[in-house]
């Protein structure tokens, strides 16, 4: 009887663990039939009908004979657009390879804050494994994801060097997308800068191999503009921009149409950035550039939704109302205009003048500074001081100013901002007047008038007359003006052979004129440490040819650890000793054999094959 209550009680369980097995293999009967289903459909569809479907579980297998190694990998591609990747398995086997072509190999390598993506198609004889430790180390242990297929066909030509130049690429780009091919790499990514896209896309180009073409298309994010500022002027019938900013490259382009048309070169450009006071932005700019056209002289400025015009001493003063008054009327409610008839400006230059005070600032190339005029007495001249003492130094600064305690109101203010924007200038002038301020030079950053412009709006405010005439000098651009790779290898090796390094016989040590060859070095790499050099040693023939080998590469890595030694960047730089075997002059004499003892720098490319690079002099002896 007890075995019969117990039987009853567990029989419910018993079946309904029968049921949940029955129900399990039902569904996942129902998941394979649908799974081969839904790919078979989808691979009749792309036109690769050859290919076979069955599963086995959750595994979705792909059999047959594809017609080419592409087609092999596309019935994959399709397949796993269906279902989850890992669940097929392709199984597809490939027609004779002796008859058809071999396929395209590319790689398309993703970067960003995950990590990196390999996708694409290598030869069987890529080493995969290290192409992921390379990644890893040149994005800093960066994760690795390698969804690579391979195909069992020679290794085209470029392959190697495209493929290394990729994974510099790679290196140096954070958030990017680099696709390689033999022939070809394409670079598609984003900076954090002006300045940091400009290097990139610099050292890039110089690190090219020969024979690869290179497409960029590197931006940078779009700044904030603050305040938003553009300023257009027309003086001695030129029309320029000092400052140009856009929300939108639709907004730039009417800005642009408009100023070309009031005489603005074709090259002139706006600045896309965040921060525009109204969507009517452009359509206020526009109304603003034909108003100062219609004038036939003058400047607005825009600092977000304040508006100054200024307009001429000549200008007629009925005209000017009537340009104004209609201005007024096209700008769009949020902009407040403000619109000044000039009286004839009189710059003395000397800030001694009899007529209205004057405050005269000068910077010369060597970064001195003279202060003349007039400023206010006791404590605002002593702050005058020390704010052009932190800007240019203390030891780059004189004065000539004198008291005057009779100074129109704001004065301390118009100074301090006309010193301001002396600072953004290599060299070049400020003149200071109660209704003026001029701006004069030349500068290495080619954003400076813009830079002033908003600089000054922000400081004193609407109904400014200001003039700004500030040219910008490549050779003075911190980051156009950086050497070429040839350049920075010629350089070096001009260097050594106006310094020979003298060597103690049979040593790689050297003495106070080495030295001072390896200072000269140092300041030269500091513009150079993006460039891959090798250091290489060389001897001349006399003694045993592996001692001559171990000896140039000894004194090659002491020129190498001299550099790291004086703080220079090394991690580009390498030292190579070839002993005897390159030399550049005869053996058989003195003078041969001194040419021959010397120390060499190459620029370092994924093809670098020549050898014979630009000679340079230097060691003393074996």
């Amino acid at each position: 009887m007890r075995f019969s209550s117990a039987l009853i009680f567990a029989t419910p369980f018993v079946l309904a663990a029968i049921g949940a097995g029955l129900g399990a293999t039902a569904t996942v009967q129902l998941i394979e039939d649908r799974s081969q289903a839904a790919v078979s459909l989808a691979l009749r569809t792309a036109g690769l009908d050859w290919a076979e479907v069955s599963t086995d579980g959750l595994q979705v297998l792909l059999t047959g004979t594809a017609p080419s190694e592409a087609m092999r990998l596309r019935a994959g591609t399709v397949s796993r657009g269906i279902v989850e990747s890992t669940r097929v398995i392709n199984k597809l086997d490939v027609a004779d390879t002796a008859s058809i072509a071999a396929p395209e190999f590319s790689i398309e390598v993703l970067r960003n804050d995950d990590g990196v993506s390999l996708i694409g198609l290598v030869p069987k004889s890529t080493d995969r494994e290290a192409l992921v430790a390379s990644l890893t180390e040149l994005t800093g242990g960066a994760r690795v994801t390698d969804l690579l297929e391979e195909a069992d066909y020679p290794t085209p030509p470029g392959w190697n060097a495209a493929l290394a130049f990729g994974l510099e690429a790679i290196g140096s780009l954070p958030r990017s997308k680099i696709s390689v091919t033999p022939k070809a790499v394409e670079v598609t990514a984003t900076s954090n800068s002006r300045e940091a896209k400009a290097k990139v896309e610099r050292s890039l180009v110089k690190a090219t191999p020969k024979g690869l073409k290179l497409t960029m298309d590197i931006s940078a994010p779009r700044p904030v503009i603050t305040p938003f500022t553009l300023r257009f002027t027309i003086e001695d019938g030129a029309a320029r921009f000092d400052a140009c900013s856009a929300d939108t490259a639709e907004t730039a382009k009417s800005i642009l149409d408009a100023a070309r048309a009031a005489g603005v070169p074709q090259q002139a450009t706006c600045t896309l950035g965040l921060g525009a006071p109204s969507p009517s932005w452009g359509d206020a700019v526009v109304s603003s550039i034909r108003a100062i056209t219609n004038l036939g002289g003058g400047s607005v400025t825009f600092s977000d939704a304040d508006v100054s015009l200024v307009a001429p001493d000549t200008t007629d003063p009925a005209k000017f109302d009537s340009v104004v008054g209609a201005l007024e009327s096209n700008l769009p409610d949020v902009f407040t205009l403000h619109a000044v008839l000039t009286e004839k400006v009189k710059v003395d230059g000397s800030g001694d003048n009899a007529g209205p005070p004057e405050f005269l600032a000068t910077l010369s190339p060597e970064g001195l500074v003279q202060l003349r005029g007039r400023v206010p007495g006791d404590g605002t001249r002593t702050a005058i001081q020390s704010f052009a003492r932190a800007r240019f130094g203390a030891e780059n600064v004189s004065f000539g100013t004198r008291s005057d305690d009779d100074l129109p109101d704001g004065w301390p203010i118009r100074v301090l901002a006309g010193l301001a924007a002396l600072n953004e200038l290599n060299n070049g002038s400020v003149v200071v007047q109660s209704e003026f301020i001029e701006v004069r030079g030349v500068s290495g950053n080619p954003d400076a008038s813009a830079e002033i412009s908003r600089l000054l709006s922000q400081k004193l405010g609407d109904g400014e007359h200001l003039k700004i005439d500030v040219a910008y000098k490549k050779e003075l651009d911190p980051i156009a003006s950086l050497p070429t790779a040839l350049e920075c290898v010629q350089q070096l090796n001009a260097i050594l052979q106006s310094g020979k390094i003298n060597f103690d016989p049979g040593a790689a040590t050297f003495g106070p004129e080495g030295r001072k060859t390896i200072e000269l070095m140092a300041d030269a790499l500091g513009d150079c440490s993006g460039y891959k050099m090798e250091i290489g040693g060389h001897t001349d023939s006399q003694g045993r040819e592996v001692m001559n080998l171990n000896l140039s590469q000894a004194r090659a890595d002491a020129v190498l650890n001299a550099l790291a030694a004086r703080r220079v960047l090394t991690s580009n730089l390498s030292a190579k000793g070839y002993g005897e075997t390159q030399p550049i002059a005869d053996n058989g004499t003195e003078t041969g054999r001194e040419a021959n003892r010397r120390i060499e720098i190459k620029l370092i490319t994924p093809e670098t094959t020549d050898t014979n690079g630009e000679a340079t002099t230097e060691n003393e002896q074996n």
